[in-house]
């Protein structure tokens, strides 16, 4: 039986790294774009043990998260695991006192309203397989950030839609435990990703300074393995759990 993933935002950055670990382990990988089509492509490309599409999508759109869905049940007839990775900033840092309506309107559709509906649609095909015990197991993993409890008043639409993705997981979590459907979260903290590249000075600086006890910048790959982890069923007694990649960003210290 072979498994098949939906990789939001799958074609750069941590979303690659995923879609390539998964791929690498014999799983058939939905990998979804917005813009970037030749990155897509060039990401199916570098999959090794498994099969791969790319469906464009903008899960921001109602209309776009059905085309994703649907499109994955014509090529494979089954979802194992949604990844909600897909994830955008606001165009412009702007203080907390400045933010527009647009710019909040457009973060919190890409990174949480989006991710919230497609789970509830992916939700609903995920328990009739279980109940025709055609799909053992499913999974969803949202993949969050430290911005769900760390303040950045320059981008607190950002914010705003990481700390909703917290809920997001426990409350999924809570209501899908019934049908055998695992819901984790795993929150990166400064990965080295073209997104990050612009203040690659600024964290050196930092990481120099002791910010985090891990004192280096993480990488992609570090997001994946522990997606591997989870869905290679290391955890078959959680659910809800948040896994921090942040190099102990998250502990309180003194």
């Amino acid at each position: 039986m072979t498994k098949t993933a939906i990789v939001t935002g799958g074609s750069r950055g941590i979303g690659r790294a995923i879609s390539l670990a998964l791929g690498n382990l014999g799983w058939q990988v939905v990998i979804n774009y917005n813009t970037n089509q030749q990155a897509a492509i060039e990401t199916v490309k570098a999959i090794k043990g498994g099969k791969g599409i790319v469906v464009q999508a903008n899960i921001a759109t109602a209309e776009d998260r059905e085309k994703l869905v649907q499109q994955t049940l014509a090529k494979f007839d089954r979802i194992d695991l949604l990844v909600n990775n897909a994830g955008i900033a606001p165009d412009q840092r702007r203080d907390l006192l400045e933010m527009s309506i647009e710019s909040y309107e457009k973060v919190m559709g890409v990174n949480l309203t989006g991710p919230f509906f497609l789970t509830q649609c992916v939700a609903h095909e995920m328990i009739a397989a279980a109940a025709e015990k055609t799909n053992p197991s499913p999974q969803i993993i949202n993949i969050n950030s430290i911005s769900a409890y760390t303040s950045s008043t320059s981008r607190g639409e950002y914010s705003l839609s990481k700390a909703g993705m917290a809920m997001m997981t426990t409350l999924f979590a809570h209501r899908l435990s019934e049908y055998g459907i695992g819901v984790y979260e795993i929150r990166p903290g400064i990965i080295e990703t073209d997104m990050t590249e612009a203040v690659k000075s600024k964290y050196n600086k930092l990481f120099a300074e002791g910010l985090i006890p891990i004192q280096r910048w993480g990488t992609p790959d570090d997001v994946a393995k522990t997606v591997i982890a989870i869905v290679e069923g290391y955890f078959p007694y959680s659910t809800g759990e948040v896994f921090n990649v942040d190099g102990g960003f998250h502990l309180r210290r003194l």
